[in-house]
């Protein structure tokens, strides 16, 4: 896989870049915003620090939106909760804060990157997904989700009608070991709901989540 890392501190990009291209990874390295706009085309999923030498990775994110459809591990010492919610909202993937164990990172790397792996299509009355083109359309107007919603959407489609563990929609999305309490599946389910207004999410407290049905 070819991981475009955006890292201003060299030897912090020069340790993700070895683990990397030890477990059979292809890496390239830059330290500005500027580069990877101008690079992203060349990678296959993309490693942001927030802190980058020209422009704050939060904004790098929210122009690559705009024109890449890339998958984004955003790995940063901000441990706040607003960086998180922004950055998650912008369409980062996953959030990790530094330090970042090795076994973790690579987990989540192949989390991320599976999403796009898909081959079906579900109907669910206004909503239609297509797998195959990873596009999903309410009323037959296209809606563009994240790739992590789109993977959000899946886990709980594939068992319309079913209720569903919290751990195990977690686990479907981001990879066995995912912390139940994480804040990136509470903001990703809340953008999921206010995109697809026509389907209904049920919560089930103290266990999980059902897609309902149409009537």
């Amino acid at each position: 896989m070819r991981v475009l890392i955006a890292e201003d501190d060299p030897s912090v990009s020069a340790a993700l870049a070895g683990a990397l291209n030890r477990a059979g990874h292809v890496c390239s390295r830059v330290t500005r915003g500027a580069d990877v706009l101008s690079e992203h085309g060349n990678a296959d999923v993309l490693m942001l620090d927030l802190g980058l030498e020209d422009m704050d990775g939060l904004d790098v994110l929210d122009r690559l939106r705009n024109v890449a459809d890339l998958p984004v591990i955003v790995v940063t010492a901000r441990d706040d909760e607003r960086s998180t919610v922004r950055a998650l909202r912008s369409g980062a993937d996953d959030y990790l804060v530094k330090p970042v164990r090795l076994h973790e990172l690579l987990a989540r790397l192949t989390a991320v990157t599976r999403r796009y792996a898909t081959s079906d299509r579900i109907d669910l009355g206004p909503v239609q997904i297509d797998e195959v083109a990873r596009q999903v359309r309410q009323d037959g107007t296209e809606v563009s989700l994240t790739p992590t919603e789109f993977a959000l959407l899946m886990a709980l489609a594939r068992s319309a009608g079913t209720a569903v563990e919290r751990q195990a929609v977690l686990e479907r999305v981001w990879g066995p070991g995912y912390a139940s309490t994480s804040r990136s599946f509470d903001v990703h389910l809340a953008q999921l709901r206010q995109k697809l207004p026509l389907l209904t999410i049920t919560t089930i407290r103290g266990f999980g989540f059902r897609l309902e049905l149409p009537s």
